[in-house]
């Protein structure tokens, strides 16, 4: 059985990123101890699905965090999901980051639409049952255009959001800094303290989040009430970027980096907790001797992992 540290925090310690330096520093990690938790890994017999199609590239890395947390990770194309119809045998699923179908049309679209016209019944009924769902970066743009995020009433709208031409109009690779917002809807922020800083990088060219204009100002009220905003771009100390370019790398709508549905089971966000997941993925290990032994991206995978154990 592995262990490993996760911080408990104080808020204003949240705020500073303590968690970042305690993974980056054996001196700053060791003097913490005594506000250090052990979290054991779970049994292998938890499943998750990660979709891939022609485009995706970010499949083994997902794969890779979740083996290491202790689940079996399955990566499986949508033909042969949708021809062995077992999508129910899992417990969880994502759809990780890359480039669908080339991203043709727009960012998702195609495999978006594909998976509500193929999958849309089904995956439906796995929602429901309140087993999570996971999409990064293109992930997010696909959950987006099949219907499941952000997931708000209205028979009216037929695509509340998207996901479109970041306004730099240029592809953003870079790392970023995130305010956890969610004030405990989202299953997959479970174990995240209200507010906290986490550092995890993106790479997108469409990854401003926009609302129907029409009802722009009703959806940001709703989601904003509805605890449905899971992450922002901030500020390295936590202040919202207020849509400041590089802080907010795309111009979203109130920075909005990542939210869920109204039953806190789907997630979508266009940062890459897979890439921040092992402490040598930062960029600035190099800074403190040795690489930590995780970065900020595991949190997220462990809140993920906390919620299959009840399937």
């Amino acid at each position: 059985m592995v262990l490993w540290p996760m911080e408990a925090s104080a808020d204003k310690e949240a705020r500073n990123g303590i968690t970042q330096e305690a993974w980056r520093s054996d001196e700053l990690a060791s003097s913490s101890m005594n506000r250090l938790r052990f979290v054991a890994k779970p049994p292998m017999d938890l499943k998750v699905c990660i979709i891939r199609v022609g485009g995706t590239n970010c499949d083994r890395e997902t794969k890779r965090a979740l083996e290491d947390l202790g689940v079996k990770a399955e990566v499986l194309h949508l033909t042969r999901l949708l021809r062995e119809g077992n999508l129910l045998e899992y417990q969880g699923l994502v759809i990780p980051g890359g480039f669908s179908y080339g991203d043709y049309i727009r960012a998702g679209a195609i495999l978006g639409k594909q998976i509500a016209a193929k999958l849309g019944r089904e995956l439906s009924t796995f929602i429901d049952d309140g087993r999570p769902v996971l999409g990064i970066c293109n992930g997010f743009q696909v959950l987006i255009e099949a219907g499941f995020l952000p997931g708000l009433r209205d028979s009216e709208a037929i695509q509340q959001a998207a996901l479109t031409t970041n306004s730099s109009a240029r592809y953003e690779c870079r790392w970023v800094h995130l305010l956890h917002e969610n004030r405990g809807k989202c299953l997959f922020t479970s174990i995240i303290p209200y507010r906290r800083v986490l550092r995890i990088p993106i790479g997108h060219a469409e990854g401003r989040f926009v609302l129907l204009r029409e009802k722009e100002k009703e959806y940001l009220d709703r989601l904003i009430e509805n605890d449905q905003i899971v992450f922002r771009y901030c500020m390295p100390d936590g202040v919202a970027a207020m849509g400041k370019y590089p802080f907010n790398p795309n111009g979203s709508i109130y920075d909005i980096a990542g939210v869920c549905n109204p039953s806190g089971n789907v997630l979508g966000l266009m940062p890459h907790p897979e890439r921040a997941y092992f402490g040598w993925q930062l960029p600035d290990w190099t800074r403190f001797g040795k690489p930590p032994a995780y970065g900020d991206g595991r949190l997220i995978f462990e809140s993920f992992v906390n919620c299959l154990r009840r399937f």
